[in-house]
């Protein structure tokens, strides 16, 4: 699914990820934990094709290397990104994001688009799993949110989008226990030995939830440990200290 290779990013001659290497297979789920500023949230970004950052390496997605490519372009192929801090775009209405977004992967995929009819009841469908009522979808997008709606926006953003790999920057960040589990019931419903995940967090408590088949600890700009999901139950109790000599 997906093979990235010496991968090393910098911002303004800054260096932020180091000679990273990561291989992540078709139905597996990685969490990726480690300390502020470790580089988590920058791979992230990376890998959906945001732009300003000087990039070297390989990231084979599905055998094609995905560097050059513009994020629209990353997105239709198959990579969701859900970001921690969504964002607010006044005058632009759920419903029709969402429509818009959805028809562009089912074109670039040479499946058939969806009417309005049909995306109605697919939306609502979806909306109602996650707990999203049916009025915000008549809404602009995230404006007027709490933290734990925004979240579940991007979850319902995922469901609908079907993406191969679906990488979740710090989803579980400022949400009640409650919101918590409706996310992660979301994400448990789309794994498939099709679908891969990838989980940046900092907090071991959405691993009780969503349950990694591998854990990596990210510090200064690489992977520094890899393991099962014990790893987690771990570093939330003696947290980062013993990779200090990275850091």
């Amino acid at each position: 699914m997906l093979d990235i290779q010496n991968l090393n990013v910098s911002v303004e001659k800054k260096q932020i990820i180091k000679n990273l290497n990561l291989k992540i297979d078709k139905n597996e789920v990685h969490a990726i934990m480690g300390p502020n500023g470790s580089g988590k949230s920058t791979l992230s970004y990376v890998l959906a094709g945001k732009e300003g950052y000087e990039v070297s390496g390989v990231i084979n997605f599905k055998d094609e290397n995905i560097l050059d490519l513009e994020a629209d372009e990353i997105a239709q192929r198959g990579i969701f990104l859900a970001f921690q801090y969504p964002i607010e775009i006044p005058g632009v209405f759920m419903n029709n994001f969402l429509k818009t977004s959805l028809n562009a992967v089912r074109k670039a995929k040479h499946l058939k688009e969806v009417d309005v009819v049909e995306f109605l009841s697919l939306v609502k469908e979806h909306a109602k799993k996650l707990g999203i009522k049916e009025e915000h979808l008549n809404r602009a997008l995230n404006v007027g949110f709490s933290g734990g709606e925004k979240k579940r926006n991007e979850v319902l953003q995922m469901s609908l989008l079907e993406p191969d790999l679906a990488i979740l920057d710090e989803t579980d960040s400022g949400l009640d226990i409650d919101a918590l589990k409706i996310v992660a019931d979301g994400v448990n419903a789309l794994r498939d030995k099709n679908r891969s995940f990838l989980i940046i967090t900092h907090y071991q408590r959405l691993l009780d939830y969503i349950k990694p088949d591998f854990v990596h600890v990210m510090v200064d700009g690489n992977i520094v440990k890899t393991g099962s999901s014990k790893l987690a139950k771990e570093l939330d109790q003696v947290g980062y200290k013993e990779f200090k000599a990275h850091i």
